[in-house]
Parts: structure tokens; C-alpha cells; sequence
């Protein structure tokens, strides 16, 4: 049997379990929004279902399809040790960025520069041509 990982890795199964998550969802669904034949289709189905991704009701002719949060556990445990990584180092930019605000406000800032005379209707003069020898 393939291990959670091994299942989520295909890309036809991340998106199957994308469109379950906002809601249970039909074969024939599924098949219309990916644009996938439906034997493709259902042999993902059959795979998720099997290592308990996903769970089936039947609804009069139809079987509809909804995610099971289970494995999901396993994958987020896994994930855990990534996100203490990622916070500590977001949390250390955060304090930097800090400091750094904190040197910008403290810098005098300098003055802004005067605009050069304009034109008569408002524009900008044009800088004047030297005259050559």
C-alpha cells in the first residue's frame, strides 16, 4: 500500500482532494471541472477512497464524494517540524524589520528639493542649450 505521501503526490489526486475540499462532490463533478475521462476519474477516487482520503454516500443515482480528515493528521504532523522552522525565522525577519523601522524613523529625513521654474501654461522649462564655439 502507498504511503500518504506516495497517494497525494500524484497531481490528478491533489486536485480531486482541492475540489472536495469546499464541498462533496459527484464523480460526474469531478470529471466536468478537471476535464478528466471518468474512468480516470474513478480509479483516483478508488485510490483516495481506499487509503481513507475520501468517503462515498449514495445519493439516488449518484455517489458523491467528500474528504475524510484522518489522513490529513499524518501529513500535518510530518508538517509540524517545517512550520516551528519557518515561524522562528519569520518571527526573527519580523524583529528585524522592526529594528529597521525603528532606524528610518529615528533618520532625519532630507528636505525635498524645489521644482525648477515653470513654463508659462504650467510645465516644466526645459533646460537651456549652451552655447558652442
Amino acid at each position: 500500500m502507498e504511503s500518504v505521501f506516495e497517494i497525494v503526490a500524484e497531481p490528478n489526486r491533489r486536485a480531486i482532494l482541492s475540489l472536495l475540499v469546499s464541498s462533496q462532490q459527484s464523480v460526474g463533478e469531478i470529471e466536468r471541472q478537471l476535464r478528466m475521462p471518468q474512468p480516470a476519474v474513478s480509479k483516483h477516487l478508488r485510490v483516495l477512497r481506499e487509503a481513507g482520503f475520501v468517503e462515498s454516500t449514495v445519493d439516488a443515482q449518484r455517489r458523491l464524494y467528500r474528504l475524510r480528515p484522518q489522513p490529513f493528521h499524518e501529513i500535518d504532523t510530518w508538517l509540524a517540524q517545517f512550520r516551528q522552522f519557518w515561524e522562528a525565522h519569520v518571527d526573527a525577519l519580523e524583529r528585524h524589520l522592526e529594528r529597521m523601522g525603528d532606524r528610518v524613523a529615528r533618520t532625519p529625513r532630507p528636505r525635498a528639493q524645489t521644482r525648477p521654474p515653470a513654463g508659462k501654461s504650467g510645465e516644466i522649462a526645459a533646460p537651456k542649450k549652451r552655447k558652442t564655439k
